[in-house]
């Protein structure tokens, strides 16, 4: 190889699509119990966040639109939520919108956004997610998140998500030697980003041991490969890219998205350790951004149980299929390494209520190519990708974001 080869960079940029839309402003509630709140309470917080973040931004006369994330109606007993919300930001008339996509809501409502902007008939959206989870009992939160599974040959025989996850990771465990020292070290890792976000959920280092000691949820899968249930909300401001200057003179461009679903239930597919809705998604968001895999300098990928971020290297191409485990192995996914994954703490340490996820993702990469994101900042990171499934991978949802110029 020649000299002039070896000293090329490795992630250099090719020209890129136009942007879809474009990101100027973000705002995250604290992730955990939050106990005294209404689900509206938390969307207005980070809502207020997001628009102190951009006083160019006036709310009443710029916003034309609102997309709401939420997974279900049952936590609070309150249907309806789009003009709930519209109402408690003080958006009156403002078309509002609700999307269900289990834990892909917010960045299905992502996507509906940028169709809104991308077809004229909204110039500036405020995009969100919320839910509120932990005033109801464990037992009642795994019924609820459970309806995102097949009811008649999932449910009906009383399997839940961490069983329906714990069978990924067994096929994957058996087909490619992945170990239970490997998922521990996701949640180790994420658990080492989680502490520099001061709006976490858990604040707290754990090791590999701590792990694998930890009670078990359902083998390989123990309780601290789990994902908490958690309270939260998160809210992007998205704009056409013409107006973004307007308001920021740092704007995060989404330069590529895809959708795809899978069979609602695992037990339809031919192979259970590979995520195809995420996988296909990818595919559509690289190819629109002009941009390949090994270009990306951060990601968020959807976390709900170690296996899953194991999955998401493999379905987005990261790394080969069975692979997952050596690129944790090899540290290439911690923050200091060659590709850094869920800088926020991911689900399993940010936390995971479970609508607010996919803009909370989105929130994450925005701070990171704006160099907002603290001790946590990933040096010169440019191209970012967020990764937000639904149940067990039957809706996968990816976007990939490049820095303004």
């Amino acid at each position: 190889m020649g000299r002039a080869a070896q000293s090329s960079p490795i992630k250099q940029v090719r020209t890129m699509a136009k942007p879809l839309a474009s990101i100027v402003s973000v705002g995250v509630t604290r992730f955990g119990a939050r106990d005294g709140l209404y689900a509206r309470e938390l969307f207005q917080e980070a809502a207020q966040e997001a628009f102190n973040a951009c006083p160019e931004l006036s709310p009443r006369r710029d916003i034309d639109g609102l997309f709401v994330g939420q997974m279900s109606e049952s936590y609070e007993h309150q249907a309806h939520v789009a003009p709930m919300i519209s109402d408690w930001l003080n958006l009156p008339l403002t078309p509002a919108f609700r999307t269900e996509a289990a834990c892909a809501s917010s960045g299905v409502a992502m996507r509906c956004a940028i169709f809104a902007i991308q077809s004229g008939a909204h110039n500036v959206v405020l995009v969100g997610g919320v839910e509120k989870m932990t005033n109801r009992p464990t037992a009642d939160v795994t019924e609820i998140l459970g309806m995102a599974s097949d009811f008649p040959f999932e449910q009906w025989h009383g399997i839940s998500f961490p069983g329906i996850f714990a069978m990924m990771a067994t096929v994957h465990m058996t087909k490619y030697g992945t170990t239970e020292e490997q998922l521990a070290k996701v949640a180790v890792k994420n658990h080492q980003n989680g502490i520099l976000n001061p709006k976490a959920h858990f604040q707290k280092i754990i090791t590999v041991q701590d792990v694998l000691s930890s009670r078990p949820v359902a083998w390989p899968l123990k309780l601290y490969d789990c994902s908490p249930i958690s309270d939260g909300a998160s809210c992007i401001v998205l704009t056409t890219p013409k107006l973004a200057k307007k308001f920021t003179d740092t704007p995060v461009h989404i330069v590529g998205s895809g959708q795809a679903q899978d069979t609602l239930g695992l037990y339809e597919r031919d192979d259970p350790a590979f995520m195809n809705a995420p996988y296909f998604a990818a595919k559509k968001a690289y190819k629109m951004a002009n941009v390949r895999p090994t270009q990306v300098d951060v990601a968020e990928v959807h976390d709900c149980f170690t296996i899953a971020e194991i999955l998401a290297y493999e379905s987005l191409g990261f790394c080969k299929r069975g692979q997952g485990g050596r690129l944790v192995d090899a540290d290439i996914t911690a923050r200091d390494g060659r590709l850094p994954v869920n800088t926020s703490g991911g689900l399993k340490a940010k936390g995971h209520p479970v609508g607010a996820t996919g803009t909370a993702q989105a929130s994450e990469i925005y701070l990171q190519l704006t160099g907002q994101a603290g001790k946590r900042q990933v040096k010169g990171a440019k191209i970012g990708l967020t990764q937000n499934v639904g149940g067990s991978a039957s809706t996968g949802v990816v976007q990939i974001y490049r820095r303004g110029d």
